[in-house]
């Protein structure tokens, strides 16, 4: 039998007797050397997984980019022509590029290749005929398991035999509450995972009881093992930014070859140079309309985001993915741990009478009230409250006490509820055992229904029960009646479908509901007597518990919905418990407009996009299933980010355009999918995570802007000196030297920006829209003519008054820094005035600027930088004039701002705010 075979096979269908004969496996385990040789045909019982990448894989990846390859190119040119210097510049730049984005995502890197650790312990097996322990990764097909309560099932097994088996298996199907287990349970072929109560799944954990199980699945051939190489297997989805970035990077390809081999014919045909001479004329076209220095100042940009996005409690894993949230147009959420606490919590009590109290808190930590009609109930002060408090913390089995400052808790998430919820009321399990002694306990099993204890009072034997509303409903008695008769056991019967029917419409909320009761036994009991059915006992009332909202989750989905963007939960839970959290969420309010796993295996492809595009539910989802639907919301044009913690959540965040796992209780296999890790678990930090990813996006553009316009100004220049019949109005060393050097230092410092603080007021951008929409398009045209104009102008004035090329050149130089100096300011708001930003909201800005003209001032006094650059110093007065001329792209950019407000009607306060200077 091989993995393949193994996976085909729904063991749980199977009779045990044809399984044991189908496996080769008898009661007595298998003998060691068969175990050897299955080991040596399956091999060892790990997942798959992909090995970390190596350093010099992380730093190749950084040459992936369409925008490296331009520049790659244009350094072969320049080497082919023999332009040394250019090409050294420019490999500078890309080497430059690969050292900062590699060593951010090594970084990230070395922590999250922890896949193997889900199977990483020893277990407990049979045989020949004795249990002994061994690695979990040498267990095979046949072994019989053993586990017991705190045990990681460590393969597939079909469970032989069962003694109150509660297995957790929340990391596969996303199930709050454990999982109840039978071996004698039968079911088909087409029943789901979290229904399978006759089998245990790799990876789970046992809360309660002991079992014995076949091994009918190892390694990939587990489910946990299957959704792992969905993960290796599934291709993911391309980040925002690298979509936009490919389509912009293909438009400047084509632009600039565009441009170079028109201006290289016109030079042949129209003024007779050589065709030598133009190519070399169109390489240095190239070198000034490609932005080299954009490859490093997005790296920085994405850096400085990160750095940002990890204060907030963000991990990025892949740069790229930085602005990625704040480009999504839709949050596909877990629900179990990711918008809840995925801690049971008792929510609400009622008592016989109908009485009904309200239980505040999330989780197990004890901190809240007990309210009834917004009025708090104090400690002590109801007598039937205090019985069931009582009752509570002594039928448990669960601990919950403070320590250095901090809550431990350790048991069955229903015993801590419990116990969280006494507290509140303020009973303490210590406390009630010092003064209740127990003596004897029933168990808690899924054949029975109930748990009871049962403690020595004074001259008799108290039981307290806890359990399933309709068996413990069973056990009490109602007002007893010194002559029962007809009338009086039916007034019995209506009272106890009563107490039904409440129970009913708590579940209907979503609720967990039990029932508590106490009794009395007249005779004393000890330990080592069989404890008596508890009978005739006295009910108490109902808890109803569920898995709580996280603090600050539904604040966050009502900001997600402020900013654009849409909220969907897609959980592996029943239906009635996805409604009622989801109503707290305002996603959804009533049973239809929850979709369930069920119907979305009989939808077709175009069934579940449409199901995509309205529906805000999905429950009973299987895993794959969640891919389907990830993959369907891409379809009908989402930037979609999915949010999970679990194994059963790994296949989709894989497949997203943004995969966000959480980082707390999240699982190896979920964060290893994922490009964000929420550190603290809380999906209110995705708002933030939005935000940052917004502010990161804008600064790019802002980066993207500067470099384009200024390149473009640089084109716009050349070609008016070309049809002018001009010399060449600067050199191509001098090109570089302002692209890399001194706009290189600016646009760095613009990458460090502030939030503008209106991010989140504004929707995500259009998935389809380019990085060069109508606005970019509008301002680097107004830019690059203006800059472009007066620098020709200023050129061909100063050959005209008789001044050298050299000289010209020198002062051309200056001035266009002079523009990329005052530019930036422009380029700080695409919409406001560059008068409304104060530049010392910006240090870094500020400081770029400055070291940037330093820098290019100092240069023109130093004999090397003379030499290389061919530069000298200019008088105050030279330099004076300059500025001024610089001052005019300013001026033409707020004039631009404000036509574009007032065309677009922004000059209000739900927009940009623009408000005119003047």
């Amino acid at each position: 039998m091989t993995y393949q075979s193994q996976q085909r096979q729904a063991w749980h269908a199977f009779k045990l007797p044809l399984l044991e004969q189908s496996l080769d496996a008898t009661p007595a385990g298998l003998s060691e050397s068969e175990a050897v040789a299955r080991l040596e045909k399956f091999g060892p019982n790990v997942l798959p997984h992909t090995p970390p990448p190596a350093w010099w894989q992380i730093g190749l990846r950084q040459f992936r980019s369409p925008l490296i390859a331009i520049l790659g190119v244009a350094a072969v040119v320049s080497v082919a022509i023999g332009e040394a210097t250019d090409a050294t510049f420019i490999a500078a730049v890309l080497g430059l590029n690969a050292l900062i984005g590699g060593y951010q995502e090594w970084r990230a890197e070395k922590s999250t290749q922890a896949l193997q650790q889900l199977l990483q312990f020893r277990v407990a097996v049979v045989r020949d005929d004795e249990v002994c322990e061994i690695e979990a990764e040498n267990v095979v097909l046949g072994d019989t398991v053993c586990l017991e309560s705190g045990n990681r099932v460590p393969a597939d097994l079909r469970l032989v035999s069962a003694h109150g088996l509660e297995i957790d298996e929340s990391l596969l199907t996303g199930e709050s509450l454990a999982s109840s287990k039978d071996p004698t349970w039968e079911g088909d072929v087409q029943t789901t995972v979290g229904d399978r109560r006759n089998m245990a799944f790799a990876g789970s954990i046992v809360v309660r009881g002991r079992a014995q199980g076949l091994v009918v699945a190892t390694g990939p051939a587990t489910h946990v093992g299957q959704l792992a190489l969905d993960v290796m297997s599934a291709i993911g989805g391309k980040p925002p930014l690298i979509e936009r970035l490919e389509r912009f990077t293909r438009v400047v390809a084509a632009s600039v070859l565009a441009a170079a081999c028109a201006v290289a014919l016109l030079g042949v045909v129209l003024h007779d140079h050589s065709v030598h001479e133009m190519f070399l004329f169109s390489v240095a076209l190239a070198v000034s309309a490609i932005p080299e220095g954009l490859p490093v100042a997005l790296t920085v940009a994405l850096a400085v985001g990160t750095a940002r996005m990890a204060r907030r409690g963000v991990i990025v894993r892949r740069l790229v993915a930085v602005e990625g949230l704040g480009s999504c147009t839709l949050i596909a959420s877990d629900k179990t741990g990711t918008l809840t606490c995925n801690e049971l919590t008792v929510r609400e009590i009622r008592l016989p009478t109908g009485e009904r109290y309200e239980v505040s808190g999330e989780g197990f930590v004890p901190e809240g009230q007990v309210t009834r009609d917004g009025y708090e109930i104090e400690t002590g002060g109801h007598s039937e409250l205090a019985r069931l408090a009582c009752v509570a913390v002594l039928c448990n089995e669960a601990d919950l006490h403070r320590r250095d400052g901090k809550w431990i808790w350790r048991g069955d998430a229903v015993d801590l509820a419990l116990l969280a919820m006494a507290h509140k009321l303020g009973w303490t399990r210590e406390a009630g055992l010092a003064s209740h002694p127990q003596v004897n306990e029933i168990p808690f099993e899924p054949e029975r229904q109930f748990a009871a204890t049962y403690h020595q009072a004074e001259e008799a034997v108290d039981v307290f029960v806890k359990g399933a509303p309709e068996r413990v409903l069973a056990m009490c008695h109602w007002e007893p009646t010194p002559q029962p008769n007809e009338a009086s056991h039916k007034e019995v019967l209506q009272k106890v479908e009563e107490m039904l029917r409440l129970a009913e419409s708590m579940s209907q909320q979503g609720y967990r509901v039990l029932a508590l009761a106490e009794g009395t036994l007249p005779a004393r009991l000890d330990s080592a007597q069989v404890a008596p059915e508890p009978s005739d006992l006295i009910f108490l009332g109902f808890v109803g518990m569920i898995d709580p909202l996280r603090p600050g989750v539904y604040d966050a989905i009502r900001e997600c919905r402020e900013a654009g963007v849409g909220t969907c939960m897609i959980t592996g839970d029943h239906p009635v418990t996805a409604l009622a959290i989801s109503r707290d969420l305002d996603l959804a309010s009533e049973p239809n407009q929850v979709v369930t796993g069920s119907e979305l295996a009989k939808m077709s492809p175009a069934e579940m996009e449409a199901a995509v595009k309205t529906a805000r539910v999905f429950a009973r989802v299987a895993p794959r299933q969640k891919l389907e639907l990830v993959d369907a919301a891409r379809r009908v044009g989402h930037f979609i980010a999915v949010t999970g913690d679990g194994v059963n959540d790994a296949p989709a965040l894989r497949a997203a355009n943004i995969g966000v796992a959480m980082g707390k209780s999240g699982t190896d296999v979920a964060r290893e999918a994922a490009e964000l890790v929420i550190s603290d678990d809380n999906f209110a930090t995705i708002v933030t995570g939005i935000e940052e990813g917004r502010v990161a996006y804008d600064n790019v553009r802002k980066v993207i802007y500067l470099l384009i316009s200024t390149g473009a100004a640089e084109v716009v220049l050349v070609v008016l000196a070309l049809l002018a019949g001009l010399p060449l109005p600067l050199l191509a060393v001098q090109l570089l030297w302002l692209n890399l050097v001194t706009n290189g230092i600016q646009d760095v410092a613009l990458a460090f920006e502030p939030n503008e603080g209106d991010v989140l007021k504004r929707p995500p951008r259009p998935p389809s829209e380019n990085i060069f929409n109508r606005l970019m398009i509008e301002r680097t045209v107004v830019a690059a003519l203006v800059m472009g104009l007066v620098g020709f102008g200023a050129f061909w004035w100063m050959l005209r008054v008789g001044w050298s090329v050299a000289t010209a050149r020198n002062a051309l130089l200056l001035l266009m820094v002079l523009f990329e100096n005052i530019h930036i300011g422009n380029c700080r708001s695409e919409t406001k005035s560059a008068l409304r930003l104060s530049p010392f909201r910006s240090p870094f800005l500020l400081g770029g600027v400055l070291i940037a003209l330093l820098l290019h001032l100092g240069i023109m006094f130093v004999p090397l930088g003379q030499k290389v650059l061919h530069v000298e110093p200019l008088s105050l007065t030279t330099f004076a004039s300059l500025w001024a001329l610089a001052l005019s792209v300013f001026v033409a950019m707020e004039i631009h701002k404000w036509i574009w407000c007032r065309r677009e009607r922004c000059g209000n306060a739900s927009t940009k705010g623009f408000t005119s200077v003047g």
